[in-house]
């Protein structure tokens, strides 16, 4: 919950590593070493009071530079998932094995609040997959769940996999379960249509993005959702502080640091879980499921619910 963004205050001035091994006293230099940024979201100093100067980045020429080094991360990512296989095994990192479990931890994360946010009036379900990759988590799981699924994803040859995946779903009736839109953008430039998504699905990606882009696209995201939509997060979760993959250009985040960004981003936290019956090797996985509204709180601390909507029974 939110009460917990306090305690995760200037945890991304926390140090992290990268994959060679060399040490950041903070996210902040982190930052600055790889895109330039002198002044982003990434630093934990207090607010600007209101009528200050902005903090400056230099001339004009820096600026260029810092833009340069911004597309040359965002470049980097790219290539390296160019040059991987379109399978689940290539998407997965060779460890196709999770695949399984993963459907099965996110089914029994979303089934709950679906009932919970929608309740059992008929809906036509919209879902957005981001970062959708060959479309493995539209056609293992959301798919099964959702009336229609657009697919986002920067990699060419993965969205084109995801439509020969999902061709058998793509020219189906109204209120079928279908494959509706395939977009080849990268998620810091995309803007969903408005009103248009109950939920927005956000899987291994997010690490792409650098704390500025975080926090522009899940703004930006918000408008794509319906009243009473909301996001799930599902990532990938550092012990502490950050790890900064240098093959893949990506930054695996630790839940303080998370936390920290979604305070920025205006997200509130309603539940998590973590991902059971993966590999002890790999990192922790954790699901965020993210509103745009404080959960409303009892008296006894509980979130309350409305007096007649109905409980979830569990066999």
């Amino acid at each position: 919950t939110n009460s917990n963004f306090a305690a995760a205050a200037g945890e991304m001035d926390s140090r992290g590593f990268d994959s060679t091994g060399r040490e950041f006293s903070s996210a902040t230099e982190m930052w600055a070493q790889e895109i330039g940024a002198t002044a982003s979201a990434s630093a934990s100093a207090s607010e600007v009071p209101p009528g200050a100067a902005a903090p400056s980045n230099g001339d004009a020429g820096e600026e260029a530079g810092g833009e340069g080094k911004r597309e040359e991360w965002y470049s980097k990512g790219i290539a390296y998932w160019q040059g991987v296989e379109a399978s689940t095994e290539g998407v997965l990192g060779g460890y196709g094995c999770v695949n399984d479990a993963d459907v099965k931890g996110s089914a029994a994360f979303l089934r709950p609040l679906l009932a919970e946010r929608f309740g059992a009036v008929k809906r036509h379900l919209v879902a957005l997959d981001c970062g959708s990759g060959i479309g493995r988590v539209t056609k293992n799981f959301l798919i099964k769940h959702f009336n229609e699924v657009d697919l986002v994803e920067p990699v060419a040859h993965f969205l084109e996999a995801a439509r020969e995946n999902l061709s058998s779903c793509m020219d189906v009736g109204h209120d079928t379960h279908k494959a509706a839109n395939f977009y080849c953008i990268p998620l810091q430039d995309f803007t969903p249509e408005e009103g248009r998504y109950d939920v927005i699905w956000i899987q291994w990606c997010i690490g792409q993005l650098t704390d500025d882009d975080f926090i522009s696209f899940f703004n930006r995201a918000k408008v794509g959702l319906k009243p009473d939509g909301f996001f799930v997060l599902k990532e990938n979760i550092a012990k502490n502080g950050f790890v900064l993959d240098k093959e893949d250009n990506s930054v695996t985040r630790s839940d303080a640091y998370f936390r920290e960004l979604f305070n920025k981003c205006g997200l509130y936290i309603h539940s998590i879980k973590n991902q059971k019956e993966l590999p002890e090797e790999l990192f922790a996985v954790r699901m965020y499921a993210l509103v745009t509204s404080q959960p409303k709180v009892t008296k006894n601390g509980k979130r309350g619910r409305p007096k007649n909507s109905p409980r979830i029974i569990r066999s």
